[in-house]
């Protein structure tokens, strides 16, 4: 782990909510909404509080609401990755050894 990953905080972090339809939207910002894991309204997601993510979000401030996150919300977001990314390894391992 990087030494600025490590150093991340919950104020590092920002809740991003859909907040209008992507219906009728240029398909730039329907893919910003894609690239920022938001699939519908209401729909949020937890993101690090970075320049791209920043980026993003100035792309479509008419489509999102942007909060920051607490601690709970940014450590949940974390467990939902790191368990996402657990089972993606072991269907990989287990389609390698040739298993359903």
């Amino acid at each position: 782990m990087s030494a600025a990953r490590a150093t991340r905080t919950a104020d590092d972090h920002l809740r991003v909510t859909q907040v209008r339809s992507s219906i009728g939207t240029k398909p730039k910002h329907r893919g910003t909404l894609r690239a920022l894991g938001l699939r519908g309204i209401g729909r949020s997601r937890v993101l690090p509080d970075s320049a791209d993510v920043r980026g993003m979000i100035a792309r479509v401030p008419h489509l999102v609401e942007v909060a920051p996150a607490t601690a709970e919300e940014a450590a949940a977001e974390r467990a939902r990755q790191d368990a996402a990314r657990a089972a993606h390894r072991a269907a990989q391992r287990a389609e390698e050894k040739g298993q359903p």
